[in-house]
């Protein structure tokens, strides 16, 4: 059960980080902005967690986690709630940046919580990965949907109100959970100087970065090749990513190589989307996008987790902040190829950085550091 509420609490906050990429078209026009300078507010989300996600530890070394959760999540609402009833563009990136330190301070403590509570870290990570993809069949195509309906203020107004019961939930069924003994600076310190935990987190960012200079996106190139297709194939990319999030869990035996096929089947997804122009091969490769990509960071979570056993918190911190940096960068950079060349640029683009992180983590092993 605890481990079903960090799911809920993750489920609810990717749900708003996401949400950009199911209403974009309306979100754009209604603020007066491109939909490439619309998909900034990601990258705003992202700034901030790239910030928080390596340094809360630190700033926090003994708070009880479980109140810090709590806290994390009344943010998400709070930044929720302004993007409803902002009147600005500018103050819709302010608000993001709100949630970008909920959410990378969520996923930072919600593995080494896990484990605290139950001890089994492979169940944690697959089910909190698996309300990620909860987030995605739900929250994407549902919020594109009623996007089109009710407005997309209005659907970041049911965002904050999910957040708000999911914080409900963490409240009743987690326990206090102390801090990880020796949280803070030091074990920063110690893990950095982990060369093989680095070079990983920067293949971790490599991987992250091709899926999400694509993924904001999504929506306007499905769009291109199908309009009518949309709502389905979003929920298509979900269910995909369910799929991939439960294989990796049951793959995480062999951890190396199931953290090689995510990169890969992503690589060859963005590939067949990028030149596609039929609606058959449209709907294979988005659902494979969506298993590839998802299986990552279930993969990734494990993999840093592996290489630096007695340091989760600051491992996972790590993974995090790969994550939060490549969907800033991603979502620039994409969003440049976008307005400029059209989505098939930023597909194309994503495949090469997955086929590079491919590499990577075929070449690398995982060898617990000990010391």
């Amino acid at each position: 059960m605890i481990a079903l509420a960090l799911s809920a609490g993750t489920a609810a906050l990717v749900s708003a980080e996401f949400l950009p990429a199911g209403v974009l078209p309306g979100m754009a026009r209604d603020l007066g902005v491109t939909e490439g300078r619309a998909g900034l507010t990601l990258a705003a989300t992202a700034l901030a967690g790239a910030v928080t996600a390596p340094t809360i530890a630190s700033v926090l070394p003994r708070a009880d986690r479980r109140t810090v959760l709590l806290v994390l999540l009344l943010l998400a609402v709070i930044s929720n709630i302004v993007v409803a009833i902002s009147p600005s563009f500018g103050i819709v990136l302010v608000s993001r940046l709100l949630l970008g330190v909920a959410i990378s301070g969520f996923w930072s403590f919600a593995l080494s919580v896990g484990v605290q509570v139950t001890g089994r870290p492979a169940l944690v990570s697959t089910t909190v990965a698996v309300g990620t993809s909860m987030a995605t069949v739900i929250g994407v195509p549902v919020s594109s949907v009623l996007g089109d309906i009710i407005g997309w203020r209005a659907v970041f107004g049911a965002a904050a109100v999910l957040t708000l019961m999911a914080g409900a939930v963490l409240w009743r069924l987690l326990p206090p959970v102390p801090a990880q003994q020796g949280a803070g600076l030091a074990m920063m310190r110690a893990v950095l100087g982990n060369r093989r935990l680095v070079a990983g987190v920067v293949v971790i960012f490599v991987a992250a970065f091709a899926n999400f200079v694509a993924y904001p996106y999504i929506r306007v190139a499905i769009e291109a090749i199908d309009a009518s297709m949309v709502a389905v194939l979003l929920l298509g990319w979900g269910l995909g990513g369910l799929a991939g999030n439960l294989a990796a869990g049951y793959l995480s035996r062999w951890l190396r190589w199931a953290a090689t096929a995510g990169p890969a089947i992503l690589a060859i997804a963005l590939a067949a989307l990028a030149g596609t122009q039929g609606s058959a091969l449209l709907a294979i490769a988005v659902v494979m996008w969506g298993f590839g990509f998802s299986m990552v960071p279930v993969t990734t979570q494990l993999w840093v987790s592996a290489i630096e056993p007695r340091r989760v918190e600051s491992a996972v911190g790590l993974q995090v902040t790969a994550f939060q940096i490549a969907i800033m960068s991603g979502s620039v950079v994409g969003g440049v190829l976008v307005d400029q060349q059209g989505p098939p640029a930023a597909m194309l683009m994503g495949a090469v950085a997955a086929v590079l992180a491919t590499i990577g983590f075929a070449s690398l092993r995982i060898i617990p550091r000990v010391s």
